[in-house]
């Protein structure tokens, strides 16, 4: 049944990669926070800016009002501290490397359980599932995961069910087919070929 689950949404999404854009590591790291509760459409254009006016290391010394200026498309005002406080910390422990370290990319600033799982596989190959809204919203529907379980006891059962399979392509089908496809509101479900299973 994985199989098929996973044969069927390669089909809709074709090949995926991930949709922020980052040419270093800590771009990644930061774009990543940035992109809670906001689209990587607008993160995207965000980082453009951000990058292009700093490196890690200007941003590590950056004006807190100045770095707000540009990230405010992507809401909450601490994610412009929160990006000075990763370069900081970068800069200070790491020789400004993000390092292949859960614990310590959970103790960076704005910097959580997901944001880590997207770092890790993303960066070092690492066989960690991220899981946002969208990857749980498909989970939950195709009854794999039920509708009170957390993001940690969907995660959880997403890596049992698609055991054997690669959990970054994973996170990013279901990605896609959520966003596209699988939608919170006005889902498709003419072309969604588990409709018949759908616990929607």
């Amino acid at each position: 049944m994985n199989k098929n689950i996973i044969r069927e949404i390669k089909s809709l999404v074709g090949d995926v990669k991930c949709p922020l854009n980052y040419n270093k590591d800590y771009e990644l790291l930061i774009a990543v926070m940035l992109s809670a509760q906001t689209t990587d459409v607008t993160v995207n254009k965000v980082t453009a800016k951000l990058f292009e006016k700093y490196d890690l290391h200007s941003l590590a010394e950056a004006n807190e009002f100045d770095v707000l200026k540009i990230v405010s498309p992507c809401g909450m005002k601490v994610k412009a501290k929160n990006a000075i406080g990763i370069a900081k910390t970068l800069v200070e422990q790491t020789g400004g490397k993000v390092p292949n370290d859960r614990e310590f990319l959970e103790s960076l600033p704005g910097v959580g359980h997901k944001t880590a799982n997207v770092v890790l596989s993303e960066l070092f190959g690492e066989q960690a599932l991220a899981v946002d809204t969208h990857v749980a919203r498909v989970a939950k529907r195709l009854g794999i995961a039920s509708e009170t379980d957390d993001i940690l006891s969907v995660e959880n059962k997403l890596m049992e069910f698609f055991s054997g399979y690669d959990f970054r392509k994973l996170h990013l089908e279901l990605l896609m087919f959520g966003r596209n496809i699988c939608k919170s509101k006005n889902p498709t479900c003419d072309i969604c070929p588990f409709k018949n299973k759908c616990q929607k």
